[in-house]
């Protein structure tokens, strides 16, 4: 009699292949001492060929390369073509910027793998028991401390240094001192202003409190300073800069580490379980440095002229033409901000553990493994930065005007009538700043998260999509303002009129998400390519700055999530009051 089996369980076991060896081929040979008793068996040192290496670590890298190859190749691809076809313009320099780029992917690779073996388990430990072991007011003190730190080693941050080579000083020199004097001064401004989140988000997980007065009592210090900083007329120039910095905060370092210190207060407080937990630091995360960068404004206005910061760059500018060290040009510059960004941050931590908590470090051996790659990823990175994504994104933005300008290093610019050009620098814009945000796995992650809690009623699709077509719709905004010349303040000011409109609107659910959308928006890619694209195409146009592209992009996905949270709250409460209520059926029933 024939067994009968399914087609599947046949396939699979033709399709498995197996050869059987004997156990004692495996097990080692027992020895004993002079007693008899055995001895324990002393496991040899493995040996690898170099094809077995590279087999073992195949999956392992190929995974973490693709994650980058995505962020970075549609994009890259999209600017050499565009430039190529529409432009009609050939890419200078591209093999280094090729090569740039290659050590942009090669180094976030390795910067994403040593965060997470080598910094997060730091603040996934402190987290949980730094609340435990110390009184509220020293986890406070630490939380402003990590702030500071981890805004140090944001990969974006190093944006901001090649944006300082771009600004013209007799246009805008108080934004010229920002960049370059101040430097150093502007981070660790905007580090205070993610310290002071910190302990906000901080005591919010654990109190429970709302996040809506918060946004309010934000917005309306921020919105002062900034017509404070507009009232000086040297000042103006500033504003684009200091709205730019709360996205370029909101990285994969500085999210994670303050994300997991807070969380972990609130299990410790009981509030670890809310479904809101998580939620809200990255909002205040990039309301506060823009604060602090206004306030840094304010003083140098108040304390330094002008024509000083003038003269002053001229002394250095001549004092750089003699023969500089090797860590003031690149790419030893890069090396040492990237050494510079890392061990801070990484010694801060370790006293943390040693010092306050004193608590043995797990796993040394891998989490020492984990900050080589980070530093070394950080180093190769900035390197990437310099001679890749900035040189990209700056020729491209540089090229664009010649769409519906003259420009003397297009010949035969313009190269369409004056209407077309622009809506081409448009649509240019608007492509970049959709693909750039479809493309980020932060937004994936936070699109399946509000899918869980909102029980499906707010699909993942819809967030993504939202966000995306509210940050292609911010810089493609932004670059009409360096068009036409607008004022920032002109559209940032009715956009977050606007938000606050949809905020007061909207429940404490969707307002987490929406006002948090906008820090997924801004990665480490995203950012200096924005940034780089910006002051090339300002200088282009001869804009006097060409800052505020990354803000538009910030609150415009605000607007765009809160909108769309609205649209699903009514059609939740259309379909619950369609929907026959049991009561009547119920009395019929009876009748």
């Amino acid at each position: 009699m024939t067994e009968k089996i399914r087609f599947g369980d046949y396939v699979h076991e033709v399709s498995v292949y197996q050869n059987e060896i004997s156990y004692n081929d495996l097990a080692p040979k027992v020895e004993t001492d002079a007693s008899g008793e055995i001895l324990p068996v002393k496991q040899g040192k493995l040996t690898l060929k170099p094809s077995e290496i590279f087999h073992v670590l195949k999956p392992y890298l190929s995974v973490r390369f693709m994650d980058q190859i995505r962020a970075v190749f549609p994009l890259a691809v999209y600017l050499f073509l565009f430039q190529i076809i529409v432009l009609r313009q050939s890419v200078q320099d591209s093999w280094e910027i090729t090569g740039g780029l290659f050590a942009v992917i090669i180094g976030l690779m390795l910067f994403m793998e040593g965060l997470t073996l080598g910094l997060m388990p730091f603040g996934q430990t402190i987290g949980k028991i730094l609340p435990v072991k110390s009184p509220m007011p020293v986890v406070l003190g630490i939380a402003f401390l990590l702030g500071v730190c981890v805004t140090f080693a944001e990969p974006a941050i190093g944006a901001l240094q090649q944006a300082g080579k771009i600004v013209d000083v007799n246009k805008a020199p108080y934004l010229f001192a920002l960049l370059n004097e101040w430097a150093g001064v502007l981070v660790l401004m905007v580090g205070a202003g993610v310290g002071i989140a910190a302990i906000l988000g901080t005591m919010r997980f654990l109190r429970g409190w709302s996040l809506k007065p918060m946004i309010y009592l934000a917005l309306t210090a921020t919105i002062s300073l900034s017509v404070a900083a507009m009232l000086n007329p040297d000042l103006r120039t500033v504003l684009g800069l200091a709205w730019d910095c709360g996205a370029v905060t909101t990285g994969p370092v500085t999210v994670p580490l303050v994300l997991s210190l807070g969380i972990g207060v609130a299990s410790s407080g009981g509030k670890g379980e809310s479904s809101l937990s998580g939620f809200g630091i990255v909002t205040l995360a990039s309301l506060f440095p823009i604060m602090g960068v206004l306030i840094l404004s304010l003083y140098l206005g108040a304390t330094i002229t002008p024509e000083s910061i003038i003269a002053g760059a001229a002394v250095a500018s001549a004092a750089a033409e003699a023969t500089p060290q090797w860590y003031e040009v690149s790419p030893g510059v890069d090396v040492v901000l990237g050494v510079r960004a890392i061990v801070p941050l990484v010694i801060f931590l370790f006293l943390v553990m040693k010092v306050v908590l004193r608590e043995k470090i797990r796993n040394g051996g891998m989490i020492a493994y984990g900050i080589v790659l980070a530093v070394l990823g950080m180093c190769t990175f900035n390197v990437g930065l310099t001679y890749g994504l900035a040189a990209l994104g700056a020729q491209s933005g540089g090229l664009i005007p010649a769409a519906f300008v003259q420009l003397g290093a297009v010949e035969g610019s313009p190269l369409y009538s004056y209407g077309l050009g622009i809506g081409i620098a448009f649509i240019f814009a608007w492509i970049l700043g959709f693909g750039a945000t479809l493309a980020e796995p932060a937004l994936n992650a936070l699109g399946m998260t509000v899918q869980n809690l909102t029980n499906g009623a707010f699909k993942k699709s819809m967030l993504m999509y939202s966000v995306s077509f509210g940050v292609a719709f911010g810089i493609g905004l932004g670059v009409i303002k360096l068009i036409f010349g607008f004022h920032l303040a002109f559209l940032l000011v009715p956009f977050y009129i606007l938000g606050v409109t949809l905020t007061i609107f909207s429940t404490e659910e969707f307002v987490n998400v929406a006002w948090d959308s906008a820090g997924v928006t801004t990665g480490p890619v995203t950012v200096p390519l924005v940034l780089a694209m910006g002051l090339g195409f300002g200088n282009a146009v001869n804009a006097v700055e060409g800052f505020g592209i990354l803000s538009m992009a910030s609150i415009c996905p605000i607007c765009a999530v809160l909108t769309m949270g609205l649209i699903v709250q009514a059609k939740a409460k259309k379909a619950k009051a369609s929907s026959p209520s049991p009561e009547p059926a119920a009395a019929a029933a009876a009748a």
